[in-house]
């Protein structure tokens, strides 16, 4: 697991060559070139090439860039993991991924170094959940909860929504993977956009699919530490360096390793996402 895992990842419908760049400028982490969702049938194949064309003299951004294919079950899938596989994407996001021989059908076709991403959106995909998340060659999961609502015919204020949200999380941690993305939210508004956010990283989920440039810096806002959880992460760090002792008294109350890390973990995303804060 990385240190610094990425908190935005910027969708790029990939029939729309011209957005690219720009997408790499806009202070995403990452961005997601779309075959599917993004793409009108009819479209798919300029897709590809368009994808390929920009590909093979994108250099080192490369390294930013995951492709999002067509899931199994459609005629789409193998043309796109053609492509994957032709210019070396580093990552594949596979959508509506339901098992672990999902994930290792798609790497058998990619170079060897490439992951994948699987994004859990359906009843299948959360039963076979811990699988999933323990395949080889896993980068990370994402919870595709528009699709997941679909499935299940539920409402978005449903609480079937944060359950799934809750399991991807704890099989992400339980298989040692970075804290999930956090679905879309299909509005521009800055301030649903990071409330999505805080709920979702209240459930334990560590980033999120954006599908417009406008969403990056409110996801990021989101993730960072308000200036009173960093305020207490430094009081419970200096105190422990004081302290010289494994267990010690804050404010009337036992501060012990777990609340350490806790701190120690607030201080290191402050520095992160916000330089500006750090006292």
């Amino acid at each position: 697991m990385s240190d610094h895992p990425p908190q935005t990842y910027l969708f790029v419908p990939g029939n729309r060559p011209e957005r690219f760049a720009k997408a790499l400028a806009s202070g995403a982490d990452r961005i997601i070139l779309d075959l599917e969702d993004a793409v009108a049938p009819g479209d798919k194949a300029a897709a590809r090439a368009a994808i390929a064309e920009w590909m093979a003299s994108a250099g080192q951004a490369q390294g930013k860039v995951l492709i999002r294919i067509n899931d199994a079950a459609t005629d789409w899938h193998a043309q796109d993991l053609a492509l994957a596989r032709s210019v070396q994407a580093v990552c594949v996001m596979l959508p509506k991924c339901e098992a672990a021989a999902q994930v290792a059908a798609v790497l058998a076709e990619l170079t060897s170094s490439a992951t994948v991403l699987p994004l859990i959106e359906t009843a299948r995909g959360m039963l076979a959940l811990p699988d999933i998340a323990a395949a080889p060659g896993v980068a990370r999961l994402a919870f595709g909860s528009l699709d997941y609502m679909a499935d299940l015919d539920i409402p978005a204020d449903s609480l079937a929504l944060d359950v799934a949200a809750s399991q991807i999380a704890i099989a992400s941690r339980a298989a040692g993977l970075a804290s999930p993305l956090a679905g879309v939210t299909p509005a521009l508004d800055a301030a649903k956009v990071s409330d999505d956010m805080r709920h979702a990283r209240s459930l334990g989920l560590g980033a999120k699919m954006c599908i417009h440039p406008a969403q990056v810096a409110a996801v990021r806002a989101a993730l960072a530490p308000s200036a009173q959880e960093l305020a207490w992460a430094h009081r419970v760090l200096q105190a422990w360096q004081a302290s010289g002792t494994g267990a010690f008294q804050l404010d009337g109350k036992m501060v012990d390793r777990p609340v350490v890390l806790k701190a120690q973990r607030i201080a290191a995303q402050a520095a992160r996402t916000d330089s500006s804060l750090i006292l």
